[in-house]
């Protein structure tokens, strides 16, 4: 079976298998794992930031941040689009008592026009406008990704307004490699980083939360409240380490053979649109007149596995657990359907 579902079903690979044997082991509750010390030291350095949180998802990494940056009453912007939106269950209101105001942006691009007149007045009918959040790739957008000029003019635009600036980077090793941009350019232009190890860079758990020394202390009480403190985490965090030493520029080819189904998908009559690709994530839709459910099942027949992406659209993710011999066959399922 040819998965596509996601990149989050990557399996370590046997180095990294070995890496993680080897990883010397502590409580890290007590801030005694040597592994996992070492992770959160190498990528706060590579990103340029002061400190990282090694947690056990993206989203804990990104609810840890809502509720660092706010207080309740207060607003979060994003895109319609975000994670933190869509597929986080409701948790900036769980866990922090905050309102969103949700922008309807190109590809899930945001602007700093977007950010400046969705700011609220201060006014007490109105939350505080408070914390900006963008997503980078965008999932949602088809892995679009902003440049770093687009994330400089977001960052000067929050800082000129007093508003706090995350990033849910789950895929921000996509959109570095795509851009050529370097992550210790863009650290500084954030109050806090979301970085997933276990989506394309295939380690099998674990995010990073990044920000300055006075941010990671106060994100350390709310993961402990969360359930998020782990103990002997030095494997999980081994494997985020051999992630970050072997499995970036790697990603350079997830985003070619992504490149590869969009060109013949464009060639599908039962293909409606398709969004322009950008990284590893493909997304069309398909004509109205077919079932999206039925065709997920016709491609799993064939053996394909793909993801509906709500209405008539669906998503293929390719990650390094698929070989060229995948993508040729799933090029030639794809084109064998009969929707």
């Amino acid at each position: 079976m040819i998965d596509m579902r996601s990149d989050t079903v990557t399996r370590p690979t046997p180095g990294m298998k070995e890496a993680m044997l080897r990883a010397p082991l502590g409580d890290d509750v007590f801030g005694e794992d040597p592994a996992v010390n070492e992770l959160q030291e190498k990528a706060a350095a590579l990103f340029g930031m002061e400190a990282a949180l090694f947690c056990p998802s993206g989203t804990m990494t990104n609810q840890i941040a809502l509720k660092v940056h706010t207080n309740p009453l207060d607003e979060l912007i994003c895109d319609i689009r975000s994670h933190i939106y869509q597929y986080e269950a409701g948790g900036y209101a769980f866990h922090s008592g905050i309102a969103v105001k949700l922008i309807h942006s190109e590809q899930g691009i945001l602007s700093p026009a977007d950010i400046e007149k969705n700011i609220n007045p201060d006014d007490i009918h109105k939350a505080r406008t408070r914390l900006v959040s963008l997503e980078n790739t965008v999932n949602k957008g088809g892995g679009n990704y902003y440049t770093l000029e687009e994330m400089q003019a977001l960052s000067a635009s929050c800082r000129a307004h007093g508003l706090r600036l995350h990033l849910d980077g789950a895929r921000i090793f996509n959109a570095l490699v795509a851009s050529g941009d370097r992550p210790g350019g863009i650290g500084p232009l954030f109050d806090s980083i979301s970085v997933c190890l276990s989506k394309g860079l295939g380690a099998p758990v674990g995010s990073l939360l990044l920000g300055s020394r006075d941010f990671i202390k106060e994100a350390l009480r709310f993961r402990k409240v969360m359930g998020g403190g782990m103990r002997q985490a030095g494997m999980l965090a081994a494997a985020g380490i051999y992630a970050l030493d072997h499995h970036v520029e790697r990603l350079k080819e997830d985003h070619e053979r992504a490149a590869r189904l969009a060109a013949a998908l464009e060639q599908l009559d039962y293909v409606e649109s398709l969004l322009p690709v950008h990284t590893n994530i493909v997304v069309f839709t398909l004509r109205p007149s077919i079932n999206p459910a039925a065709y997920l099942e016709m491609l799993k027949s064939e053996g394909l596995l793909a993801v509906s992406f709500g209405g008539q659209a669906v998503r293929l993710v390719t990650h390094l657990d698929l070989r060229e011999e995948d993508i040729e066959r799933a090029i030639e399922i794809l084109g064998k359907i009969s929707a």
